[in-house]
């Protein structure tokens, strides 16, 4: 692709970036065949061709944003089209530094709920006592946000463990408020194999909201302090464990996020480094694992930050073969379930659409189970069946 970005920004360490990025694209549109929004609106700049079309417009000084606006912010950033792109294009990462360009805010009533989300769900506190609190006003609230409130109020884990080796686990703000049981598990399990498990007082949101909202100084200001909160327990641990895959992606990606702070790219690198999902951290050990619900039926649903963002494909579903279950075929599963973090709020038309249609890829062989990897798909998956959906790590002891 060709381009024109003005000599300012190209002057910059993101317009460098962004510019390769842009001329990486041929046009070819193999990526619209794995996008889920394409699929919805048939419209090309729902795809990830035409979103890339509109940020080389906006970085080249488009006079009105508002369509890169409109059409970014339909996008679930499931990278999916990144799994397919025969080039390579990093998608993801200029999506990013497009939304940095346009900034979080917005008018209206999106502009409301994104302050309140970015306000709420990175401090658990916070979001614990909201979500107590949302039960029992649940009828009063928009219907986007009614159908987050957890039905279930859950802690973190109330304390460390011992074993022969220690890991760090990352207890996340909205999945130790809403499906606290999968680190309970998790520890659990691994005490089993003489594993203890620690975690960190002063850690808090990975970033990841505030990211994908073009938040960039509340995004650094995350990554900080979660930097200065984890790698003084590097020494004392064998990775940092991760069970909730769209926060793993990104701490994974903290290295790159502060390459250009010399107080923090080292030691950010360093965590980065350290950190693996339980499905990579459990591999090696398959053998020792059982199924704690002998002889059901799972339907496995990896979530897009664990198979196209972290590119972990095939660990889970050969752990969970291991421990004895059978796994159903399920069509279509690099497509998003519409969860996407704040996706379910800010667009609840088309998140609906997509969990319905994953919902019946998932239950077609009718299934006694619903597994997945992320606290977010886990949520909004269950909150369209009857069916269970839990983690996969609530499956094995």
């Amino acid at each position: 692709m060709q381009t024109q970005l003005p000599a300012e920004f190209i002057a910059t360490d993101r317009g460098q970036r962004a510019n390769e990025i842009l001329r990486s694209c041929v046009h070819c549109g193999f990526c619209n065949a794995t996008c889920p929004t394409y699929q919805l609106s048939g419209d090309e700049l729902d795809g990830p061709r035409g979103r890339i079309y509109l940020i080389k417009e906006l970085f080249e000084g488009a006079e009105s944003p508002e369509r890169v606006t409109q059409h970014l912010d339909r996008c679930l950033t499931c990278r999916a089209c990144e799994t397919t792109c025969p080039s390579g294009v990093a998608y993801g990462e200029l999506a990013d530094i497009a939304r940095r360009q346009i900034g979080p805010r917005r008018a209206g009533l999106q502009g409301a709920l994104r302050q309140l989300l970015q306000w709420l769900v990175p401090n658990a506190r916070r979001l614990r006592l909201l979500a107590r609190i949302g039960r029992y006003v649940r009828f009063l609230l928009p219907r986007a946000l009614a159908s987050q409130v957890p039905s279930d109020v859950t802690h973190g884990l109330a304390g460390n463990t011992q074993g022969a080796k220690q890991v760090l686990l990352l207890q996340g703000c909205a999945q130790q408020v809403t499906t606290g049981g999968t680190n309970e598990s998790v520890q659990s399990l691994l005490a089993r194999l003489d594993i203890g498990v620690m975690t960190s007082p002063r850690e808090g949101c990975c970033g990841s909201l505030d990211m994908h909202l073009g938040d960039e100084a509340k995004t650094l200001d995350a990554v900080r302090n979660n930097v200065d909160a984890l790698f003084p327990l590097l020494a004392q641990v064998d990775a940092i464990v991760s069970t909730a895959s769209g926060c793993g992606v990104t701490v994974k990606d903290y290295g790159s996020l502060m390459a250009a702070d010399p107080a923090y790219a080292e030691r950010a690198a360093r965590v980065a480094e350290a950190t693996v999902d339980i499905s990579e951290y459990l591999g090696g050990m398959a053998a020792t694992l059982t199924a704690k619900f002998p002889g059901k039926q799972v339907a496995w649903h990896p979530p897009c930050s664990l198979q196209h963002g972290q590119q972990v494909e095939g660990l889970v579903e050969k752990i969970l073969t291991a421990a004895g279950y059978e796994l159903l075929p399920v069509a279509d599963a690099h497509l998003c379930c519409g969860s996407a973090g704040t996706y379910s709020v800010l667009q609840p038309d088309w998140s609906d659409q997509l969990r319905q249609s994953k919902l019946q890829a998932l239950q077609s062989q009718q299934p006694d189970l619903i597994a997945t990897a992320n606290v977010g798909c886990q949520t909004h998956l269950a909150e369209g069946t009857k069916t269970p959906v839990k983690h996969w790590i609530e499956l094995l002891s």
